[in-house]
């Protein structure tokens, strides 16, 4: 059974949450913990560390800006300019990029900053989309590592140790690096939050025609060249106080572009607008542990009294964990294409998937789906 936090509306089952004697979750904790931070000395402390890692002599980029086209990244890289600093913004192209998101890492550049954009092997890609999602439960597995990867590579390559983040996803979302003093992002943090669901890339060497050659952009860069560089990498909402929507209202003043509409399987039309894939991964969360991204959502602005937890939870029955059939209106078939996978297969693979204890099955045990292939949560105890 499901126990859901007494302030959000985020349920027990999530990996890393925690509820207290008093049944509220850590992430609430910690966000309960932003009201006693000193945010004017949080911005000092950050001009302090950005004053070292300046680049004097102009011959080099003060820090490396890892961007996706999204309404963070775009927020983050106007926070650099607004402080002064000369950054070199790096992308790690996302499995299946967007139109929209095309758009806003153009509009990235426009901003006026230098740019690279790597772009690894489309073959191999889709290779590890379907290993990622077959064997592991999630299609963006290959992009959660190159997005902490290829901006730490290009760090060591261009000699430029400081790499500016957005928030810790832990002190977001609820997890046991959600301490206030977990403001630095490493090797550490990464093997353990960074998404890789005990999958390592070198268990993949070796396995459907991949080689060592195949995962360079996979491959965290080692301590010894770590170490030769400086390599650093804090957490921007470490010192300015995070909040999506606001990043967004910023990002869209210098030029973002948002969505026309709600996104399919989210509450908002200004996050995750870069990859097609993005509903996919989203769903598999809802199958495995009976919330998606509409209650992260739900939750984020619970916390900052923007909606009531009964709100909360009514647009949560609404909207969350509906089939991915198309993802910014993009067939889910079309999508599914590049991985030579049918729907029927992709069927398949959700419902081995499925934690089937979470939701409503038929008395030959199984799973009961409505017209449109959607589950039924068990919700017995929420709102």
């Amino acid at each position: 059974m499901i126990t859901w936090c007494k302030r959000c509306v985020m349920p027990d089952t999530k990996p890393d949450l925690l509820l207290d004697d008093e049944g509220i979750c850590n992430a609430c904790r910690s966000y309960e913990s932003r009201s006693i931070v000193d945010w004017d000395k949080r911005r000092r402390e950050l001009e302090e560390v950005l004053a070292r890692y300046r680049n004097t002599d102009g011959s080099n980029w003060d820090c490396i800006v890892p961007v996706s086209g999204g309404k963070d990244s775009t927020y983050q890289v106007i926070r650099m300019l607004q402080l002064g600093l000369n950054p070199l913004c790096v992308t790690s192209t996302t499995c299946d990029l967007s139109d929209i998101g095309r758009k806003n890492i153009e509009n990235i550049k426009a901003l006026g900053v230098d740019y690279v954009e790597f772009s690894p092997n489309k073959r191999v890609r889709a290779t590890l989309n379907r290993i990622g999602l077959t064997e592991v439960g999630d299609i963006s597995w290959p992009e959660h590592v190159g997005i902490f990867t290829i901006p730490v590579r290009a760090a060591v390559q261009y000699r430029v140790p400081l790499i500016v983040w957005g928030e810790n996803s832990q002190n977001e979302y609820g997890g046991p690096a959600a301490a206030a003093s977990n403001n630095v992002l490493n090797r550490r943090w990464l093997e353990e939050f960074g998404g890789l669901l005990g999958m390592r890339v070198s268990d993949l060497v070796g396995q459907h025609g991949l080689e060592e050659r195949h995962m360079i952009a996979y491959t965290y860069p080692t301590d010894a060249q770590l170490s030769e560089v400086g390599v650093t990498g804090l957490f921007l909402g470490h010192y300015i106080p995070w909040d999506g929507l606001s990043n967004a209202l910023i990002s869209v003043a210098n030029g973002f572009t948002s969505y026309p509409m709600t996104v399919e399987g989210s509450m908002v039309n200004y996050e995750n607008l870069d990859n097609y894939h993005t509903g996919i991964h989203d769903y598999f969360k809802f199958l495995k542990f009976g919330f998606g991204r509409v209650t992260d959502l739900a939750c984020l602005h619970i916390r900052r009294g923007r909606l009531t937890r009964q709100d909360g939870a009514d647009i949560v029955r609404q909207l969350d964990g509906k089939f991915p059939w198309k993802y910014l209106g993009k067939s889910l078939e079309d999508i599914l294409h590049p991985l030579d996978m049918t729907v029927e297969e992709f069927i398949r693979i959700c419902d081995r998937f499925t934690n089937k204890k979470l939701f409503e099955r038929h008395s030959d045990g199984s799973l009961a789906k409505d017209a449109d292939g959607n589950l039924s949560l068990n919700r017995e105890g929420f709102l």
